[in-house]
């Protein structure tokens, strides 16, 4: 067989790629690994300092998320701007019933913690740059076909398209780039009918690194902690789930009636809301890709299933399968097998798959469980959430989803390290 000209080829270079680049390099670095990424890359882009703008984009890491970027090296810097998340308080807007989880109960640091998107990417570069991953950027993938290497990968830069042969293609561009479709996968959307609204907000009572998840008779909304890492400030990272006619009603506002709308709706645990900043929105829906593996190719992240975000999992469940794979890309190359190889793959999916149906199963649950407004149902509700706070083991089962520690993480630092999940 003839040599191929990389031997994994990653589509997408954003969090999940970049994420998966990284990890190869530092546990299967006898791999050659080429990512292909429609933006620019340059190191003279990176900026020297970071300075948090109020209006970015965040996501909210699991503490499992966590041990998994600290194996990496990755977590010493991406700490310098990673707000703990210490306490999560659940409650059902208008009735009794709620729950609270705090660290100190499982004697951690964190529960979890919220991170800027634009300072987990610089890092990331960061990273990327002083290892042997290589950059097809700007570039993107737009084909790929088998071949006596693997895969033939055609790239398009610019107005000109040419191949790059591996032995595995990693879809890592998300769920909107139409590459998987493309290559023939099928995906199966189910429709929340709800739309969510993400901005930053500020209040004029200190968050106290308490992140709330808020269930409404029009959906779910969380509040997570933002800002500083260690000194509890007054900004917190809102996700709002809205109907469509209540969306454009929103967006239309001025800035103080979407407080007031979003007072009325959240309630006083925070004080008054003073400002909220830009508001992004998308279309909540549930996407699952039931075989996302062929011979030579994987989707990953968004590409392979994306969650509503009730739960805050979608990119914590993504981290976990990214590490599932490059597990057994690891344990492949030992074996002298391509990383493309069926059995290869078929063993990640396997591993893989309890754990994002379990993660669905978990927000979906919270989805159909709070989204009744008979009395019956939000009877039990109440008495749900409270029997959690009186019921350790239940709590603690609750807990472990919302720390990204329920589901099976693959060992990524070789057989003589520990599990510490």
């Amino acid at each position: 067989m003839k040599h191929s000209d990389t031997d994994v080829i990653i589509a997408g270079g954003g969090l999940a790629g970049a994420t998966l680049a990284l990890a190869l390099a530092r546990v299967a670095p006898n791999l050659s690994v080429t990512v292909v990424e429609a933006f620019p890359l340059s190191a003279d882009a990176l900026p020297d300092s970071y300075q948090p703008s109020y209006d970015a984009r965040s996501t909210a890491l699991a503490w499992g998320s966590r041990l998994i970027f600290e194996e990496l090296g990755l977590w010493q810097r991406l700490s310098e701007h990673a707000t703990p998340i210490k306490h999560i308080h659940v409650s059902d807007r208008g009735r009794f019933g709620a729950t609270r989880l705090n660290a100190k109960e499982y004697e951690q640091q964190a529960l979890g913690y919220v991170v800027d998107n634009r300072w987990m990417g610089l890092c990331l570069m960061r990273e990327l740059l002083a290892t042997s991953v290589q950059w097809q950027a700007p570039a993107e993938v737009v084909d790929m076909t088998p071949c006596e290497q693997g895969v033939s990968v055609a790239l398009k830069t610019g107005n000109e398209t040419h191949t790059l042969t591996a032995q595995c293609l990693i879809v890592a561009d998300g769920g909107r780039s139409g590459l998987r479709e493309k290559l023939g996968f099928q995906p199966i959307h189910h429709s929340y009918n709800q739309n969510a609204l993400i901005a930053n907000v500020s209040t004029s009572d200190s968050h106290q690194f308490c992140a709330f998840e808020r269930f409404t008779e029009t959906g779910p909304m969380a509040m997570l902690p933002h800002g500083s890492p260690s000194r509890a400030g007054h900004q917190s990272a809102l996700v709002w789930t809205l109907s469509d006619q209540e969306l454009e009603e929103v967006l239309v506002m001025p800035n103080s009636d979407k407080c007031q709308r979003l007072q009325a709706r959240f309630g006083w645990r925070l004080g008054r809301f003073t400002h909220i900043g830009e508001c992004n929105h998308y279309p909540l829906t549930l996407t699952t890709v039931d075989e996302p593996i062929r011979p030579g190719v994987a989707l990953v992240g968004n590409a392979a299933h994306a969650l509503h975000p009730v739960a805050g999992q979608g990119f914590n469940l993504a981290l976990r399968g990214l590490m599932t794979l490059v597990e057994q890309f690891r344990l492949a190359a030992e074996q002298g097998r391509p990383p493309g190889d069926f059995q290869i793959l078929r063993r990640y999916h396997e591993l893989h798959r309890p754990d994002w149906q379990q993660t669905v199963q978990f927000s979906n649950s919270l989805i159909r469980i709070f989204g009744h407004s008979l009395a019956p149902v939000a009877a039990a509700r109440d008495a749900g959430l409270m029997g959690l706070d009186l019921l350790p083991g239940a709590k603690r089962l609750f807990a472990r989803n919302a720390m990204g520690t329920g589901g099976r993480r693959a060992n990524i630092s070789g057989p003589a390290a520990s599990d510490k999940t």
